[in-house]
């Protein structure tokens, strides 16, 4: 069944989830240093907040720094953490003003004690604002996300609050660092490449996936709503029919 074009653009993911892709990439065409791609990026980054929030977008969460990226040169991480710094100082005020509320999940521990306290003051500037939640994964991976909630409910487990027969994927779900949000509709990668490298493992199991060949710094205002022009176009199922859906739309 084909929509017509009010009721596709009537279609809005609750939540949109981004792989920053392509920086790196982005600097090496224009012979520049890789640092130059990440400071570039931030301007995506400003104009698909401003796309999702026209939109009615109720949650973004772009993936900063995954567990994996402590690999790369120490010179591009310790510019990278400067980045995230200035621009938690940067930024907060212009979130506040917005009335966006920013929520930072992974692991913070490995990140320097000035860093994690610029992390706790933007997100309290913040907290509160509820037209927009703008979700920075840093230090974070899937599979972390999954094993720090399985150890809390071990913990439970171990203390006698829960019983093993309780352990369902809805607890497990509700012990994710995104627990408390809704799961991703769609899911965006930037930069050609196509896979979700640890992102959100058990919050993608039915999200859309959309890959653009675009470079992060190059993913502006067009291209976001390009992205979620196409979502709406999209059937879906969780497992039923197309006939069970349309069905269940008509009544």
């Amino acid at each position: 069944m084909v929509k017509s074009k009010q009721e596709a653009q009537a279609i809005v993911p609750r939540h949109v989830a981004i792989i920053m892709d392509g920086n790196n990439r982005w600097a090496k065409k224009r012979l520049l240093p890789g640092v130059a791609g990440h400071k570039a990026g931030v301007d995506a980054v400003r104009a698909v907040i401003e796309v999702c929030a026209e939109a009615g977008v109720e949650v973004l969460t772009l993936f900063a720094f995954s567990s994996e990226n402590w690999q790369r040169p120490a010179d591009e991480v310790g510019a990278l953490m400067e980045l995230f710094l200035s621009a938690l100082r940067r930024e907060a005020k212009k979130l506040k003003d917005n009335a966006i509320s920013l929520r930072i999940i992974g692991d913070r521990s490995r990140f320097h004690p000035e860093l994690q306290a610029a992390m706790r003051e933007a997100e309290q500037a913040t907290a509160g604002e509820n037209r927009f939640v703008l979700q920075v994964a840093a230090n974070y991976g899937g599979q972390w996300d999954i094993a720090q909630a399985a150890q809390r409910l071990a913990r439970d487990v171990q203390a006698g609050h829960l019983q093993p027969e309780d352990l369902t994927p809805e607890l497990l779900q509700s012990c994710l660092t995104t627990g408390d949000l809704p799961l991703p509709d769609l899911c965006i990668r930037t930069g050609g490449e196509h896979r979700i490298s640890n992102f959100l493992l058990w919050q993608l199991a039915y999200s859309e996936l959309y890959f653009s060949d675009l470079f992060w710094p190059d993913f502006k205002h067009e291209a976001m709503r390009k992205a979620l022009a196409d979502f709406s176009t999209r059937q879906r199922r969780f497992g039923k029919t197309s006939e069970q859906v349309e069905a269940e739309a008509r009544s």
